[in-house]
Parts: C-alpha cells; sequence; structure tokens
C-alpha cells in the first residue's frame, strides 16, 4: 500500500507539472528575479565615505542634551569599552561641546571611567552635520586628538548614529573607522527605530561589525 501510495503521489506530481507548467515557470522566473536584484543591489551599494548621505538640516540645539551608546564598532587602538555616554550643549556662539563618559581598559588591566571633553566645528556650512570633533582626555593618561564627527542619522527625540573615518584606502573606502549607536534611553530602542538602525548600518557598510554597549551606570 505504502509503494502505490509514493506512485500515486508522484502520478499527481506529474500532472500538476504537465497542467501548470506556465504557473512553475513562472514561480522560478521571480525566484531568479529576486535574487539578481539583491546582487545588483549589493554591487551598486558605494563603500566610499564621501557617497554615505548624513542628515538633512542638522539641528544642534534639538540633538542637544544626554545621550547613552547602545552599541559601537570600535577604531584600531583605545576606545570607550562601556557604559558610553555624551551631554552635548550649545554655547552662547552656537558652537556645539560634549561631555562624555565611558569606562576604559589601560595598560590591559586597569578598567576606569574616563571623562573626556569635545569641541565641534562645521568646516562646510551647508551640511552641518558632518562636523569636526577635537577631543582632551581629562587626565593625562587618556588621549587627545581629533576625528570627523558625521552624524548619519537621528529623530533628535530617541535615537542617533554618529559616524568616523580616521583614515581612507586609495580607493575612497575607509581604511580605519568608528561609529556609534546612541539612544536618549540607556534601556534600548523600540523594534521600528531597531529596523531603521540596521538599514544605516548597511549604508555605511558596516553592517554585522557592531557589538553592544553595556550600561550599569557604573560612570
Amino acid at each position: 500500500p505504502a509503494q502505490l501510495s509514493n506512485r500515486l503521489t508522484w502520478s499527481k506530481l506529474q500532472r500538476l507539472q504537465l497542467q501548470y507548467p506556465s504557473r512553475m515557470k513562472y514561480a522560478q522566473y521571480v525566484f531568479l528575479a529576486t535574487l539578481l536584484s539583491g546582487i545588483e543591489h549589493c554591487l551598486a551599494q558605494s563603500c566610499t565615505v564621501d557617497s554615505f548621505s548624513v542628515k538633512d538640516n542638522f539641528d544642534p540645539k534639538r540633538y542637544a542634551g544626554k545621550w547613552y551608546a547602545l552599541a559601537k564598532k570600535d577604531p584600531e587602538g583605545l576606545f570607550l569599552q562601556d557604559n558610553i555616554s555624551a551631554e552635548y550643549t550649545i554655547e552662547e556662539d552656537g558652537t556645539m561641546i560634549a561631555s562624555s563618559k565611558g569606562r576604559v581598559k589601560l595598560f590591559g588591566f586597569w578598567v576606569i571611567c574616563a571623562d573626556m571633553a569635545a569641541q565641534y566645528t562645521v568646516p562646510d556650512p551647508t551640511t552641518p552635520a558632518k562636523m569636526y570633533m577635537s577631543y582632551q582626555g581629562l587626565a593625562s593618561y587618556l588621549s587627545s586628538g581629533g576625528d570627523n564627527y558625521w552624524v548619519i542619522d537621528t529623530d533628535y527625540d530617541n535615537y542617533a548614529i554618529t559616524y568616523a573615518c580616521r583614515s581612507l584606502k586609495e580607493d575612497g573606502t575607509c581604511d580605519d573607522g568608528y561609529s556609534l549607536i546612541f539612544s536618549r534611553n540607556p534601556r534600548g530602542l523600540p523594534p521600528a527605530i531597531q529596523r531603521i538602525v540596521r538599514q544605516k548600518q548597511e549604508e555605511i557598510c558596516m553592517s554585522g561589525q557592531f557589538q553592544p554597549v553595556l550600561q550599569t551606570g557604573a560612570c
């Protein structure tokens, strides 16, 4: 009986193929078209830093306030480890400054809360989201320097994505860069905003490179 049932099932499949060949071919066509579209999108996506879009009409006053880092992609070398937060304020002349905190590991074993200060300038007033950040560690053992500071996207009330590339390759892609995902709430972001963040991570060619940032209030 089992063999008879198998023969009947196979016979039904053969009849379906004969009766609906166009439907099966159409399904195969749709699958191949979808696959090729995905490949084309990957090939078309440019990872040159100059092609990355930033927040239109960025408003520093709305951006000001407290932000908590939820995820990060580290650059090479020393970088804040966890409990990262930043408080942005706007001075009377319109300059944005920030005080930030986070735990950092020094000498491979010494974990401390580090305090940093930063000041931001806008090289091109037509693109206010592309800033330059000058930072100073508020202790002799912390580094000072400068990086680009691009606000890739933000809704001001919930999330912000920042990006910096420290060095470029010959083809214009980033050789050493970092990015931070900020939230107004240290507990996380709602699913709808998480989807936006994932899309932006892909657009700056850093998808899958982020690690979560622990927020315990240690700093």
